[in-house]
């Protein structure tokens, strides 16, 4: 199905419940890859379960961390996916194999991971109570440099949607704009409620296209910005916000908040209840509010990177939203006339002829049929699946994930060199039960940090 045609017809946000993905394990957190073929989803006992999204059933599961997994994040070409736990551990897992590449210990918990969004070879880490880490895959790392004057260590940091700026925000309502690769600081400003009063910084989002990123303070209020607008301001600059989201009859606080995958729509979780606000960026007004089941507490929302669909985490399982499908025929047949009973048909003149007789005939007409060539060798990339600075990126995505069938027990003629390796496996002595190869053990860094928190308290 071409996915240029999908933003084209109707509202391009979800309206009804679609079903859940139960994981079996208590679900935590979920996040899509880039092209929305795989869900991977955090479990409070540790492992991540990896969905293929496409028929909705479970692809592969890692057993991954001891304690529970708070953080997932894809690699840009969705080979690689960073993990991070309550347990202090930061791992890089292979998808394709399950195995762990390399493991970083840290001396506090991690409230959130996030791989480069251009190079594998680095991630955001945001400890808890201590200022950003960027940390290489070797094991070296760097302290983003948090606002000196607030001293405040309660920081939220996120890469913007190239990579070449991080942005951080503390408790205090401070936002820096820091270059990704020297650290210097770009831009800053502060986000105030009313005209004295700051307001503290939950999160840091940006869409997926445009420049556009949101800022979910603790104030309820989710303001939206533009990128360009922050960098040209400069340093202590009052950027306007684009627009100021939140519910303003039950003064809703939001646990997490998202854009859309063409960067229109804006969608924030309640804190308090399994409900999803859906707001038009360009305009501001709510257009759609989905509720879950009653009494439900909800964790984590992230929105397809293509289509109109929504997954949220709440009561360890994962809700899909999506949009009411209807058939709608005549929009491929612009004469087809639906009929509600059985009617007597009248046959129009030469209607079933084999040549129409009454038609008029243009001379050149079967000289343009014969001259159309119709091209179906060569591959275009799909302009919905990639922003606009990405038409050259032709690298090999993972989409999907090879499954491998078990075998319990083998026919007869289950091959001659199956048997003979068994056979030669016995002779060397081999007194393994299985033949699984064996796992390499990662390579574990410890990063240090100054001052970290012990047990949640700062020294």
């Amino acid at each position: 199905m071409n996915l240029e045609l999908l933003e084209s017809f109707g509202q391009n946000y979800p309206e009804e419940f679609d079903g859940v993905l139960d994981c079996i394990s208590v679900a935590v957190t979920c996040t899509f890859n880039r092209l929305g073929t795989l869900l991977a989803v955090g479990c409070n006992d540790g492992r991540i379960v990896f969905w293929d999204f496409l028929t909705r059933g479970i692809a592969k599961v890692i057993s991954a961390h001891v304690h529970p997994v708070c953080c997932v994040s894809f690699n840009r070409r969705g080979y690689k996916l960073v993990s991070a736990s309550i347990d202090n551990t930061v791992a890089i897992w292979d998808i394709l194999t399950g195995e762990c590449d390399q493991k970083y210990r840290f001396p506090s918990p991690i409230l959130k991971v996030q791989f480069h969004p251009r190079d594998d070879g680095q991630f955001l880490v945001c400890p808890m109570r201590h200022a950003a880490v960027l940390v290489t895959v070797d094991g070296g790392h760097r302290i983003i440099p948090p606002e000196e004057e607030d001293n405040d260590l309660n920081i939220v940091a996120s890469f913007d949607r190239r990579g070449d700026h991080i942005y951080t925000g503390n408790g205090r309502g401070k936002v820096l704009v820091l270059c990704s690769k020297t650290l210097e600081n770009k831009a800053s400003f502060k986000v105030t409620q009313g005209t004295t009063s700051v307001t503290a910084i939950k999160t840091i989002e940006f869409s997926r296209r445009g420049n556009s990123f949101l800022l979910n303070s603790a104030d309820r209020i989710i303001r939206v910005y533009d990128s360009k607008t922050v960098l040209e301001c400069g340093k202590d600059g009052d950027p306007e916000p684009l627009q100021r989201l939140q519910d303003l009859v039950n003064k809703t606080t939001w646990k997490k908040c998202c854009f859309s995958g063409d960067g229109e729509y804006v969608c924030a979780g309640s804190a308090r209840q399994h409900a999803l606000y859906i707001w038009e960026k360009s305009i501001g007004n709510i257009v759609k509010i989905l509720h879950g089941t009653k009494g439900e507490l909800l964790l984590d929302v992230v929105w397809h990177p293509l289509r109109p669909i929504i997954a949220s985490v709440a009561s360890g399982v994962v809700s899909i939203w999506s949009q009411t499908q209807v058939e709608n025929w005549s929009a491929f047949a612009p004469d087809f006339k639906e009929l509600d009973e059985n009617v007597e048909y009248e046959e129009r003149e030469s209607e079933f002829d084999l040549e129409d007789e009454d038609r008029s005939i243009t001379p050149d007409e079967k000289k343009q049929d014969e001259d159309i060539e119709v091209d179906v060798t060569s591959i275009e990339p799909i302009a919905a699946c990639y922003s606009s600075d990405e038409e050259e990126d032709r690298k090999e995505q993972l989409l999907f994930l090879p499954v491998a069938p078990e075998i319990e027990e083998p026919e007869d003629t289950w091959g001659i060199e199956g048997l003979d390796s068994l056979e030669t496996g016995r002779k060397s002595g081999d007194s393994k039960e299985n033949s699984s190869p064996k796992k390499k053990r990662p390579k574990t860094y410890d990063i240090q940090l100054e001052n970290p928190p012990i047990n949640g308290v700062s020294n």
